[in-house]
């Protein structure tokens, strides 16, 4: 694991090649996982520890990613609060019980994630045993923002209308709510290291409805202290999408690595960043998905070119793999990264 390239970048050490690994490498752009997620809901999956071994296990080597994630989901989390959660199909996540006055925050529970996640924390040593020993194993939990707006909105959201109403009406309500999730998220993801994750990723995947004003207000000082309280030396990648306008309040929030989505040059977002920290990105996934290997190719030279041979990057997407994609570009994807990278 000493030599793994992904864990070495993360460090913002040299590697011969620039590790690459993808979100939602193990998902539903792979006939593997569809073949079991037709016999069985989401929610059982996530919860069979073999299941989620077998998927993450075979998602990494059939792209031979450098570093593996385990299969789960960020909302995971609200079922500890006593929120519900189900998945709809075509519709995605759906909350049972959202937040709908300030009494329901008030009552929410404090969360041992040891107990109320430990199907997680099951799998995730399962993994780690079955994974090769030089295949990192990526744990992950969602940002005290993207989770607190899920409770809210109940589920997925156009203009977060309901999340910005509480925020800007009752900034102690808000403030409490935000340090429940911190809590309980620290928990989690300190538990997730001792299971044998070999890293984190913190998934603020809504966070980019904000302005930086906001962010700075309303976000980062949760952000902060969660990042903070999250021990035991495993390297944290700290991802938000549409956060192309504010990645230096990002870096101030915390993290090891800041993840880029594909809105903003990895050049620019680098600079912006400061380059004391790594940073992950930034394909486009439109283009894994639709583009042909010629595009993706010319893509992957020019995320590269911007890189400049820094030490500290990670190849990933923008976001996560679409269902749409070829498995053929994902492999693809790998090899050409190696390939370029190893040149330069």
């Amino acid at each position: 694991m000493k030599e793994s390239i992904f864990l070495k970048a993360c460090r913002r050490q040299k590697s011969p090649v620039t590790p690459v690994w993808l979100m939602r490498q193990a998902g539903r752009y792979m006939k593997d996982y569809r073949a079991i997620r037709e016999k069985t809901p989401f929610l059982e999956i996530c919860k069979n520890k073999d299941l989620v071994t077998e998927i993450t296990v075979t998602a990494q080597a059939k792209i031979k990613a450098d570093a593996a994630i385990i299969f789960a989901d960020i909302l995971l989390i609200l079922e500890s609060f006593g929120l519900g959660l189900d998945y709809l199909k075509g519709d995605g996540p759906a909350v049972a019980r959202p937040i709908r006055a300030g009494g329901d925050v008030q009552n929410l529970p404090e969360v041992n994630p040891a107990e109320s996640l430990g199907f997680v924390l099951d799998a995730i040593r399962q993994t780690r045993s079955a994974l090769p020993k030089n295949i990192p194993l990526i744990g992950f939990a969602g940002a005290p923002f993207t989770i607190a707006s899920y409770m809210i909105e109940g589920g997925a959201s156009k203009d977060f209308r309901e999340t910005k109403k509480r925020m800007l009406s009752d900034e102690p309500l808000w403030n409490l709510l935000m340090e429940k999730i911190v809590r309980a998220t620290v928990l989690y993801l300190n538990e997730q290291i001792r299971a044998g994750a070999d890293a984190l990723q913190l998934f603020d995947s809504w966070v980019g409805c904000l302005s930086p004003e906001e962010y700075r207000r309303f976000v980062l000082p949760h952000t902060k202290k969660l990042i903070e309280g999250v021990n035991g030396g495993a390297p944290l990648i700290h991802f938000g999408t549409g956060t192309g306008k504010f990645l230096d309040l990002l870096r101030d929030a915390g993290g090891d690595v800041i993840g880029v989505d594909h809105r903003i040059g990895l050049g620019e977002a680098w600079k912006k960043i400061g380059y004391d920290r790594a940073v992950q990105g930034n394909l486009d996934p439109n283009i894994l998905a639709t583009g042909s290997l010629e595009e993706i190719r010319r893509e992957v030279k020019r995320i590269l070119a911007e890189a400049e041979g820094r030490a500290g990057h990670i190849f990933n997407l923008g976001h996560g793999v679409l269902r749409q994609t070829p498995v053929e570009n994902a492999i693809a994807v790998v090899e050409m990264v190696h390939e370029f990278s190893g040149k330069s």
